[in-house]
């Protein structure tokens, strides 16, 4: 019998990169693409478990499911972090913290 690939290995892989470079977009992203991935992952390593001699890409399945992880972990420990400001200074606290940093580099 001849080997195949695992159907979603390369889009769990891309959105596990996806996933990490997404951080700084405030986590939303990275967590959305994580989650995303990681769903994908688990369902690709199910059809795995079930014949492993079938198929040939579970390396890519295994990498992009770490990068999924990394992904969703660093995104929400990023976007709790937004929240946690916002709703400790508020909206006119971030503004006024902006324009500090803002004059601090002389750029205002």
């Amino acid at each position: 019998m001849e080997n195949q690939k695992l159907p979603n290995a390369t889009i769990v892989l891309v959105l596990g990169i996806l996933s990490v470079l997404t951080i700084c977009c405030y986590g939303i992203f990275s967590v959305i693409l994580g989650a995303i991935g990681l769903v994908l992952a688990n369902k690709d390593a199910k059809l795995y478990a079930m014949n492993p001699t079938l198929y040939t890409n579970y390396s890519n399945l295994k990498i992009g499911k770490v990068l999924n992880i990394i992904g969703l972990v660093l995104g929400a420990v990023f976007l709790i972090a937004i929240i946690a400001m916002v709703v400790s200074l508020g909206e006119e606290g971030l503004m006024q913290m902006q324009q500090e940093l803002l004059r601090r580099q002389g750029l205002q």
